[in-house]
């Protein structure tokens, strides 16, 4: 295991375009760390910088007291796990696994003993002779995890693996990797666009935007406490509301209003600005009378379950969102709340959505 991999002022550039610029953060061994953000935020850039699949046009990458940005990928030695699964389609699992093996030379006992072991610990062993197309794609995305782990590399990069799976196996894969960080320790650096997944699986978030960071945090830190607009959107503040101050703020609050909406809500401004935006997540805005109250006409219900989610708009046609247990229709009439503290006002600026581009 590393000690610690250090990214300082790492930039990629394309032409005139800047994909990373600037990207500092300490990566401790056996963290998780996943970089999140929508397509184009520079996410894979860093991860190909890291590997050494991009050169970098500054800054420098450390392992330990090394230096390794200057190394081509092969002498970095780290695992990589790709969403395609790249694997050998002519090559059995157990081939497939042992590749890597095979190529460092490594003895034909050794081969079997380590192959052995790993294919047990991601539950493969028995399809060991089966071929990739015999494999369901959880299976194949086990194999490719594998192959990566029985190198026993210093770090482990991995690039939307769960993206070409259906619902039900990214949740099982999803569990499975966090089970093998947690009982491996291995170093991990993996890229997501989906903030449930990021959530559920990393120690630390590293939230990036045209390539440059806009909060580095553990999951129930960024959660919570979002640092601006941009980043409440993306971890789903789905009520982004563009208002404007209307008092000095007191105890930590301000008051805010537009469009017939009055608001009061936590103060996260940085500059005290006027224009403001105003988050709020689905789950704490509630059906009832209480602070924040909104009046509002229900127009669009979803079930999802234990809950229904909610599209109110009011009278002068701002769109709310809100998660429910309570049986509502296209129709009702509602008042709306939120906890002041649960209501929180950024400097204006363009909030985003967490979207795909």
């Amino acid at each position: 295991m590393i000690g610690q991999l250090r990214l300082q002022g790492v930039t990629r550039r394309f032409g005139e375009q800047t994909a990373l610029d600037g990207l500092d953060l300490e990566i401790e061994g056996g963290e998780f760390i996943a970089l999140l953000g929508p397509s184009g935020c520079g996410k894979t850039t860093a991860l190909n910088c890291l590997a050494g699949l991009l050169p970098l046009s500054g800054g420098e990458i450390w392992l330990d007291d090394d230096r390794i940005d200057g190394l081509p990928p092969e002498r970095r030695g780290f695992g990589m796990v790709f969403q395609n699964y790249a694997l050998f389609p002519h090559l059995s699992v157990r081939r497939n696994v042992a590749f890597g093996l095979e190529m460092a030379g490594a003895a034909k006992q050794e081969r079997a003993g380590k192959v052995d072991e790993v294919l047990d610990l991601v539950g493969l062993q028995p399809h060991a002779e089966k071929y990739p197309a015999q494999l369901s794609g959880g299976q194949q995305q086990r194999v490719a995890i594998a192959r990566a782990v029985v190198m026993e590399p210093p770090l482990m990069l991995m690039d939307e693996p769960l993206s070409n799976l259906d619902a039900k196996l990214r949740l099982e894969m999803r569990t499975e990797i966090r089970r093998l960080h947690q009982q491996l320790g291995l170093t991990t650096v993996y890229v997501t666009h989906d903030q449930e997944e990021a959530l559920s699986l990393a120690d630390r978030l590293v939230l990036l935007r045209d390539g440059v960071v806009e909060q580095v945090g553990p999951p129930e830190e960024l959660y919570p406490q979002p640092a601006s607009a941009y980043v409440a959107g993306f971890m789903g503040y789905r009520n982004l509301l563009e208002m404007e101050s209307s008092g000095e703020a007191a105890n930590g609050q301000v008051a805010v209003a537009a469009s017939g909406l009055e608001l009061r809500g936590a103060d996260r401004r940085d500059g005290g600005g006027r224009r403001v935006i105003c988050a709020i997540r689905p789950e704490d805005l509630r059906p009832g009378d209480g602070p924040n109250a909104v009046s509002a006409k229900v127009v669009v219900v979803e079930y999802r379950g234990q809950e229904l989610a909610v599209e109110a708009v009011t009278e002068q046609g701002t769109a709310l969102h809100l998660l429910t247990a309570e049986r509502l229709v296209p129709g009702d009439a509602v008042t709306l709340t939120a906890d002041p503290e649960r209501v929180l006002v950024f400097d204006a600026e363009e909030a985003g959505n967490g979207d795909d581009d």
